[in-house]
């Protein structure tokens, strides 16, 4: 695999963190970026993401996407390959994307079926259903997220 910004994102507990790893300890000089370390970092005044978020939850959703980008682009400027992990569902994926250039990236979309999300969900030791249901969370990652996809590849067929 050649050197580049490898982007991995699917719903949580689509197994993001296990492919991420994985990946990166595969490569030469490689960095494993987990993009909710930047949420994390907010330690108050933090809002979180839901169903219906607020302005304030997705301004910050957008700074930790700025800012995951930037750490990206720096390792990549210093010569590592990069993969960066995280929920980039709907239009946020090209958003992220287009905050990469011109680095070269490449998209990996992780997509298990619901009950195999609810499965890893609960064998995990922290929750990322809150405020969110597999179902809705899913069909959202579903109808929308592969269009964005598709676009940039600049692609009409419909992902199935």
């Amino acid at each position: 695999m050649e050197r580049a910004i490898y982007v991995i994102t699917g719903v949580m507990a689509s197994g993001k963190s296990t492919v991420a790893e994985a990946l990166a300890r595969k490569l030469d000089k490689c960095v494993h970026l987990r993009g909710d370390i930047f949420r994390r970092m907010i330690v108050t005044g933090r809002q979180e993401m839901c169903e219906n978020p607020s302005k304030e939850a997705l301004r910050q959703l957008d700074m930790r996407y700025s800012i995951a980008a930037k750490v990206a682009i720096e390792y990549y400027n210093n010569g590592f390959t990069v993969v960066v992990q995280d929920n980039f569902l709907e239009q946020k994926l090209s958003y992220f994307v287009d905050l990469l250039k011109p680095c070269p990236t490449y998209v990996i979309v992780l997509n298990p079926d619901i009950e195999t999300i609810k499965k890893r969900e609960q064998m995990r030791d922290k929750k990322g259903y809150i405020g969110f249901t597999v179902e809705s969370l899913y069909k959202t990652f579903i109808e929308e997220t592969p269009n964005e996809i598709l676009k940039r590849a600049g692609n009409e067929a419909k992902y199935r």
